[in-house]
């Protein structure tokens, strides 16, 4: 068990845990784990070697060996490089997504990048963001997070934020894409999206994001408490 705090925040696309995640590691000046960067780094390095995604071995070794680093600008925006190349925007298209959905269902990936993940635990503790943290990346964390939100809700947050980006979108296809990912997720052989026995649950449809953040800090402060 690490020595450091740890939050997970599992849920699936769209939930508004990428966005929580890192509003929560803010407010306690905590390192930030976002594991879905790491599945869309590898499906991305993939893509680039020019492997097939049905090809688990290579892939895994791929994952096992990637050079890539996290970073953020001045105004606190993410960086993200691979093999020292800005791939920021890359990584966080739809085909980008779809492609780490498909690439996070193999096992011998997962592996690969298991202990990589732990490494991200540091002083003075860690907010860990996926679909698989409470369960089987840190299952000994004092407090587990899981996000849902109704499909409509998911598409069309995803939907906005594209829109905002000056990225043309189609909500019938997000909402589309959307339940292709969750059906993958849900029914992969490895780490299956689930809620921890021990995660507390909140809906986030219809609510503000300062009002996830300041009821996941206060579940947070509760349970880090009586530890």
């Amino acid at each position: 068990m690490s020595a450091e705090p740890i939050i997970t925040i599992d849920g699936p696309s769209g939930s508004g845990k990428g966005t929580v995640s890192r509003a929560v590691a803010t407010a306690l000046g905590w390192a930030l784990l976002d594991s879905g960067a790491l599945y869309r780094l590898v499906a991305l390095a993939g893509r680039r070697a020019g492997l097939q995604f049905e090809d688990s071995a290579a892939l895994a070794a791929l994952a096992r060996g990637l050079d890539i680093r996290f970073g953020s600008q001045s105004g606190g925006a993410e960086v993200v490089w691979l093999g020292g190349i800005d791939v920021t925007r890359d990584i966080r298209t739809e085909a980008a997504g779809n492609d780490a959905s498909k690439v996070a269902a193999l096992p011998d990936v997962r592996t690969a990048l298991l202990e990589r993940q732990r490494r991200f635990v540091a002083p003075p503790g860690l907010v860990a963001d996926g679909r698989d943290m409470g369960t089987v990346v840190f299952p000994n964390a004092p407090v587990k997070i899981f996000l849902t939100a109704s499909a409509e809700e998911r598409a069309l947050r995803r939907y906005k934020q594209l829109k905002e980006k000056g990225v043309t979108a189609n909500l019938a296809a997000l909402s589309l894409e959307i339940a292709e990912r969750d059906q993958r997720d849900v029914t992969r052989t490895a780490s299956p999206l689930v809620a921890s026995a021990d995660a507390v649950l909140l809906d986030t449809t219809g609510l503000p994001v300062d009002t996830v953040v300041v009821r996941v800090l206060e579940i947070a402060r509760g349970r880090l408490a009586k530890v």
